[in-house]
């Protein structure tokens, strides 16, 4: 079996990456993973098929925020940290096409939970891709958000 495509292992409990086939659901994600969350969207090619219902048939908790990759909402992102602190100690993956949205909403929440500093957060998400100037303008206004929240 091909590994996930961009899969990256965070901690021991979470991880991040594209799109996961039916197939990788069901030998590498079941049984490792108590929750996904899916940032992409379901109406692309590289969407998988009834991902709601494979998921939840494996056992697996699932959540689906539709980010627009050229129009990421600063509520999407609140609700996404919403879910993972709904979900904190579980075994965690988040994925979307290409792991693009996964890494910044991923590594905007480290930074929400004092587990990456600000300035750590970018090299976090360039690990995996370069932001465009919508995703690096989305960024930039997150972290000072996320910083008003925490004052």
């Amino acid at each position: 079996m091909k590994p996930i495509y961009q899969f990256e292992q965070i901690s021991d409990h979470l991880a991040c990456s594209g799109q996961p086939t039916e197939e990788q659901f069901k030998e590498f994600v079941a049984g490792k993973f108590d929750t996904v969350i899916n940032l992409g969207l379901l109406d692309t090619k590289y969407a998988l098929e009834n991902e709601k219902k494979l998921v939840l048939s494996l056992g697996i908790a699932y959540y689906h925020i539709p980010v627009v990759f050229e129009d990421p909402q600063l509520s999407e992102l609140l609700l996404f940290i919403s879910h993972m602190y709904q979900n904190a100690g579980k075994n965690i993956l988040v994925h979307c096409a290409a792991n693009y949205r996964a890494s910044a909403f991923l590594g905007l929440y480290l930074f929400a939970k004092d587990s990456l500093q600000e300035d750590e957060v970018t090299d976090f998400v360039e690990d995996v891709w370069q932001p465009n100037t919508i995703w690096k303008k989305f960024i930039a206004e997150s972290l000072i958000h996320i910083k008003s929240q925490k004052k």
